[in-house]
Order: structure tokens, then C-alpha cells, then sequence
């Protein structure tokens, strides 16, 4: 059964770029917790060609509720043309986690 909270992705071309997107997040209470990963190197297809890249990925827990408003969020603030914001269902975690989640996402 889903838990009510969810883990959303998005990459960013520079730490710096991902460490500030990263802060605004939190700041705006749209998440409880940011992990910043990278950097990675990323393949994919854009413009009819595959491309690469060299990307820093975030990783956002969130409420689900909150989900609409982290994705207008990143939409209107990240830097690419189309950005990456994939949302996964967190079905189940640690008690305490899950609960500070709750408290930290009002």
C-alpha cells in the first residue's frame, strides 16, 4: 500500500546549479530532503541524435500531495528546455522516516 509519499527525479547540468535549485526546494517546503548525486554521465536521445551529457542528479522526497506544486515549481526554475521530473511511489519505509517526512512537509 503507498505510503503517501513519493521520490522525484531531476538532473541539472552543474552542482552549482543543483545545489541551488536544491536549496530553493526546501526552502519553499516543498520537500523534506534533497540528496545531490553526480557527477554522472548521462546518454540519451535529443533532436533526433544521441547525445551525453555530464549531469548532477537530485533526489527529492516528498508528500504525494505536494507533487503538483514541486513540478510547476521545477518547471518554472530548472534551466533545461525540457526537464527531467519523474515522480516514484514510495510504497513503504522506516516508521520514524516516513513520519518525519510528514512533519517536515506540511
Amino acid at each position: 500500500m503507498p505510503s503517501g509519499f513519493i521520490v522525484v527525479l531531476t538532473t541539472l547540468p552543474s552542482r552549482a546549479k543543483a545545489r541551488q535549485l536544491a536549496r530553493l526546494i526546501l526552502s519553499q517546503k516543498l520537500a523534506a530532503c534533497v540528496n545531490l548525486l553526480g557527477p554522472a554521465e548521462s546518454f540519451f536521445w535529443w533532436q533526433g541524435k544521441i547525445d551525453h551529457a555530464k549531469e548532477f542528479l537530485l533526489i527529492i522526497k516528498t508528500r504525494t500531495s505536494r507533487f503538483s506544486l514541486l513540478r510547476r515549481f521545477l518547471e518554472k526554475h530548472h534551466p533545461y528546455d525540457v526537464p527531467e521530473i519523474i515522480s516514484l511511489i514510495i510504497r513503504d519505509g522506516n516508521d520514524a522516516y516516513l513520519q518525519w517526512l510528514k512533519v517536515s512537509t506540511p
